[in-house]
């Protein structure tokens, strides 16, 4: 633990999430490694986080040189021997116990001893995660908030294992890279998805059972509780089908019924409305865009 983080390496870059933080490693500094199983996916990441430091030079919010700086330091592949170099890898994978599981056994055995593991779960529990990880000392829980480059917030969640030493590590990375840290307790949706799963759910039925349309639903909780962005339009951004995985892998817990996926979102999802990414979920959208740019 005593080498310094200078690689970052983020499995599952070629997702919204995962883009979103290999943008904020690589603006603070870090080299990073974007992973994915698919080049389309990386392809398709990379000119999105183009065009989101684009818009950032357009607005006055970045230098070109700067721009270029960042852009030289992602780095991309499909190739999970590639992460040898890192000094951290954050996960943003598939939300199933099973496949980060596998992710990080794999992982132990391609990185070596001083890396730390980290995951962006945000239902899941860090101590079932890191068990069989071959390094459950070095494993922690950095949730980050939708959409990453924007979002500051990420919740620090040590699991039963964690060293003390992986803890500081962990929160000294994120004040570095810029991030405000919170710690929180493994726990099932550690803070934010504990009360914003339900209260999403709660929005969604409110438009099921036509209390008022998906924009005046927005409106209302922006105007009314002073939030940046409405409940609905962070639903399509987070993804419909993200919502029912995060529900079921939650519900389950908790049982609290609030927690429980409403009848609309799995219609949508049926449908293919599954948010920005699809370019309509309650709202329609540029599907080539990332949120920001």
């Amino acid at each position: 633990m005593s080498k310094p983080i200078e690689t970052v390496a983020v499995c599952g870059a070629g997702g919204t999430m995962g883009a979103g933080i290999a943008i904020v490693c690589a603006r603070a500094g870090f080299r990073t490694i974007c992973h994915d199983v698919a080049d389309e996916s990386l392809d398709r990441a990379l000119r999105q986080t183009g065009n989101f430091f684009a818009k950032s030079v357009e607005r006055g919010k970045m230098q070109a040189a700067d721009k270029n700086a960042v852009m030289g330091r992602l780095s991309r592949t499909t190739a999970l021997a590639d992460l040898a170099d890192a000094d951290l890898v954050i996960e943003a994978v598939f939300e199933d116990l099973g496949v980060k599981r596998a992710l990080f056994g794999r992982l132990d055995k391609v990185c070596p001893a001083h890396t730390m593991f980290a995951s962006n779960t945000s239902t899941l529990s860090i101590t079932e995660i890191a068990a069989g990880s071959g390094r459950e000392d070095r494993v922690v829980g950095l949730h980050f908030c939708l959409p990453a480059q924007l979002m500051r917030l990420i919740e620090v969640s040590p699991g039963i294992n964690t060293s003390d030493a992986t803890l500081r590590t962990a929160w000294a990375w994120c004040e570095k890279a810029g991030q405000l840290p919170v710690r929180t307790q493994d726990k099932p949706g550690f803070i934010l998805n504990a009360l914003l799963i339900p209260f999403l759910n709660d929005c969604i039925r409110a438009v099921e059972a036509g209390v008022a349309a998906p924009a005046d639903i927005d409106t209302a909780i922006k105007g009314g509780l002073g939030y940046r962005m409405g409940p609905l339009e962070l639903i399509d951004l987070i993804g419909l089908d993200t919502q029912v995985r995060l529900c079921e892998a939650f519900y389950p817990i908790t049982l609290d019924p609030r927690a429980a996926a409403p009848p609309l979102l799995r219609r949508m999802v049926a449908a293919g409305l599954l948010g920005r990414k699809s370019g309509r979920g309650f709202f329609t959208y540029d599907a080539g865009k990332m949120f920001g740019a």
